[in-house]
């Protein structure tokens, strides 16, 4: 598919970007560009429509908070609008490597592991960052979110097998909610956007999910999508987190919200096609399995 490039020349530094280039992955519905610049650097443009322009003031300032805690990431360079006010733009720096989830299988399983615990690192340092005092407390929050996915769910025409048991098991822990604390989330953690770079290092990209909340929902990526790609992986990113110490009540919330995602995740899935919708049905399986139908709350990967 071809995409027309939008009048940029409005970007402060554009006239010395001599290549452009579109860049067709990810799901966010940011446009998305590699530059080259006349001094050979590469940046990375994401272009929205002005109407986000409060939303992507936000995500360029947490950007900016994230990076003062000293992490391999892309610099946020600039925030502004372009092509004559109808976007808004994000300029960072573009972060050398290669995908984590194509780059983990090269290694072997205590290399993998290894790199599970730099990620837990970099998900601390980003649940450093504590919510403002005025957020809406998160139980209240997420049953309100709960009860807006049944409305979707009773409503998308699909049925998710086993769906009476998940809900039965999400009704029965709604308690392991209360008090949760809320710090910033990455919003989309996984090893997809987990960057191994030439330094041998750990990245990280794509923070364009950011929000605030429980900082062990966070980790809802880990049982529905990390571990497909490496256990050890998964593992490592739990045990560093926790210093090797994971308490009880964290797997107790974390089957909670796994049991959220394996029942509602179609809900995502149904825009994207066929395709997208079998694959949610899969990683609905796989999570129901790794829980022994919710008999357990700690899933049977994680040694």
């Amino acid at each position: 598919m071809e995409h027309s490039l939008p009048n940029i020349s409005d970007i402060p530094g554009s006239k010395r970007w001599r290549k452009i280039e579109f860049l067709d992955k990810g799901w966010s519905a940011d446009r998305k560009y590699c530059i080259k610049t006349d001094d050979s650097r590469r940046l990375v443009l994401r272009l929205a429509d002005i109407s986000q322009y409060e939303k992507k003031k936000t995500e360029y300032e947490r950007m900016g908070l994230i990076y003062r805690l000293g992490m391999d990431m892309s610099q946020p360079v600039s925030f502004g609008t372009c092509d004559s006010g109808r976007l808004v733009f994000i300029l960072l720096t573009w972060l050398e490597g290669e995908s984590a989830e194509d780059t983990l299988s090269k290694f072997d399983t205590s290399k993998q592991y290894d790199w599970g615990a730099s990620a837990g690192q970099i998900l601390k340092k980003i649940h450093s960052i504590s919510a403002p005092d005025n957020q809406l407390d998160w139980a209240a929050r997420m049953i309100r979110k709960i009860e807006t996915k049944i409305s979707q769910y009773l409503d998308c025409g699909h049925i998710v097998p086993d769906d009476v048991r998940m809900m039965r098991y999400i009704n029965n822990n709604l308690q392991h909610l209360e008090n949760r604390p809320q710090t910033l989330q990455h919003g989309d953690f996984h090893p997809g956007n987990l960057i191994v770079t030439p330094e041998n290092k750990l990245g990280i990209i794509d923070f364009n999910r950011m929000d605030f909340g429980d900082p062990w929902e966070e980790f809802v990526r880990v049982t529905t999508f990390t571990k497909t790609i490496s256990i050890p992986f998964a593992v490592g990113q739990i045990n560093q987190y926790f210093n090797r110490q994971p308490p009880e009540s964290f797997f107790r919330v974390l089957a909670l919200y796994s049991a959220i995602d394996a029942h509602f995740g179609i809900i995502w899935a149904i825009p994207f096609g066929q395709d997208e919708i079998a694959r949610s049905l899969i990683r609905s399986k796989s999570v129901y399995e790794d829980y022994r139908g919710f008999e357990t709350y700690i899933p049977v990967w994680y040694k």
